[in-house]
């Protein structure tokens, strides 16, 4: 062990492109300074995770992934104060604290974000898990939660309450805070307008969800997949459109009359993004938050914003303060108005392989990774 190893752990690592996870036994440091020790009890699989694996994402390998992790406080570092030993946490994305966005309540544009997310390593460049066979990366997300323990810092920790089911709550850290955070803190729907999801996974089955809650007029869901369409009508869907069968922009037009106030694209699929944008009426917005592939441009003609007012804008984590809005979701949940447990499916830590083949499949909507106890 390293001279500041805590204990040994289990952890999926993955060491190529496109190839499997790999159970391994690593080390993992005591907290440092402002850190937090996660004994992780479950972790969502997001579509992150899959993009760094297909290299669409830039985190070097051989790494430690994983981004959506809940688990109860090990043991803190010097200055924590928001947590202590046999906290219940879920774990989320990371910010600095220091920049203008973070200064401003804006956490999801912090000016750190991309090393804070993908570097592997944190901003000093050291790491917090150690592996035998050579150097590993980690910190992915500030939590590299694919693992029995993760090291976490205080800002990207949220306290969630005991009579929580924590094993169910990992995904509201990144994949389902993202899709119900697009509608409620984003696009701001509001009771009367229309609403198109382009694509019904985690993200645009919470979008669904949120959408449903603002008291929205129409909630329109577009996917590929009968069975997704289906779970959207049961969620909140009032209709919904196999984009294999039916031209989406004009059953979209069919049922608004004009178009929608606000389409939210979750594919990161340039020709979904300009059908997202083309099912808008006049003065309406466009979200978009999937992971392109690498390169991907967009051609539009310009008039559609100057002509028609439209909007295209970015959305990033939901533009949450997770301490705020994670605790509000699970709420809802608890009260029975936003059941995102219908697209989860628990696997364990040696299936986690065949929750990749099952979500790219389009078997499972949401894996969820259940550590041994």
């Amino acid at each position: 062990m390293t001279p500041t190893a805590f204990r040994e752990i289990r952890a999926a690592v993955l060491r190529e492109p496109n190839g499997p996870f790999v159970i391994e036994t690593l080390t993992i440091d005591r907290p440092g300074p402002n850190e937090v020790l996660v004994r992780i009890v479950a972790v969502g699989m997001c579509h992150t995770d899959l993009a760094v694996r297909a290299r669409h994402l830039p985190t070097p390998l051989p790494a430690v992934l994983g981004h959506e992790g809940a688990g109860i406080v090990e043991a803190v570092g010097t200055g924590v104060q928001k947590v202590v030993p046999g906290d219940h946490v879920v774990l989320t994305f990371p910010s600095c604290g220091l920049c203008d966005s973070c200064l401003t309540g804006h956490p999801s544009q912090c000016f750190a974000a991309f090393p804070l997310y993908f570097s592997g390593a944190r901003l000093d460049g050291s790491h917090g898990l150690h592996c035998a066979r050579g150097p590993l990366h980690d910190r992915f997300f500030a939590q590299s939660s694919f693992a029995t323990y993760s090291l976490a810092t205080e800002r990207n920790v949220v306290k969630v309450p005991k009579d929580a089911p924590l094993e169910l709550l990992g995904p509201l850290a990144c994949g389902i805070q993202t899709g119900a955070g697009a509608v409620l803190n984003s696009l701001r729907v509001r009771t009367g307008e229309s609403f198109a999801v382009f694509g019904s996974g985690s993200v645009g089955l919470s979008a669904v969800m949120a959408a449903r809650l603002c008291g929205a007029r129409h909630v329109i869901a577009i996917d590929v997949l009968p069975s997704r369409l289906e779970l959207a009508g049961q969620l909140g869907a009032t209709h919904a459109i196999d984009s294999r069968e039916q031209d989406a922009y004009e059953e979209v037009r069919r049922i608004t009359g004009a178009g929608v106030h606000h389409a939210l694209d979750t594919t990161g699929r340039v020709e979904v993004i300009r059908g997202a944008l083309n099912a808008l009426r006049p003065g309406g917005v466009c979200g978009i938050l999937g992971a392109s592939a690498p390169g991907s441009e967009l051609p539009i003609d310009v008039n559609m914003f100057i002509g028609m007012s439209k909007t295209l804008r970015g959305i990033v984590e939901g533009d949450s303060v997770p301490d705020i809005f994670i605790p509000q979701l699970i709420a809802l949940h608890l009260q029975g108005a936003f059941p995102f447990d219908r697209l989860v499916r628990f696997y364990a830590l040696e299936e986690i392989n065949q929750a990749v083949q099952d979500s790219e499949a389009g078997r499972t909507i949401k894996p969820i990774i259940r550590m041994p106890a």
